[in-house]
């Protein structure tokens, strides 16, 4: 059992999902000194409520958690596919076009390019990836 192409997607999502962490705290140090936002000087103790920052610094911690809410169900879907040995076109691609779909969601949503129904849309593209890596693990498990 090596690397499959879900497994590689899976990867690439797994570094994405660790990386996007970055917008967020890039937008909390950068917050103006005196702001409702900025941080007091070495008191990491209580951050700042998210809904205080700028807009798109809101927008990125809003895009991470979402991120986090469909990786964790569509790791466990992959792997529970790998392990069976499951691996047909439909999980290749919708493993891909999940990725794709997670990528556009958080560049929308932190530029606020991707507003109403955009991101919705693209949630629900990427839990319908979910579920038929799912259709898969039933049909060929």
């Amino acid at each position: 059992c090596g690397m499959t192409s879900e497994l590689l997607a899976l990867s690439v999502l797994a570094v994405f999902a660790a990386t996007m962490w970055l917008p967020f705290i890039i937008g909390v140090n950068t917050a103006a000194p005196g702001s409702p936002a900025a941080i007091r000087s070495g008191d990491f103790t209580r951050p700042a409520d998210p809904g205080l920052h700028r807009p798109w610094v809101h927008r990125a911690y809003r895009a991470h958690l979402n991120l986090l809410e469909q990786a964790m169900p569509f790791a466990v879907l992959l792997l529970i596919a790998h392990i069976l040995g499951v691996s047909s076109a439909a999980t290749v691609w919708a493993a891909w076009i999940f990725l794709a779909l997670r990528l556009a969601h958080a560049l929308g949503m932190i530029t606020g390019i991707a507003g109403f129904p955009a991101r919705p849309i693209l949630f629900t593209a990427a839990w319908a990836c979910c579920v038929v890596i799912f259709v898969e693990i039933l049909r060929l498990g």
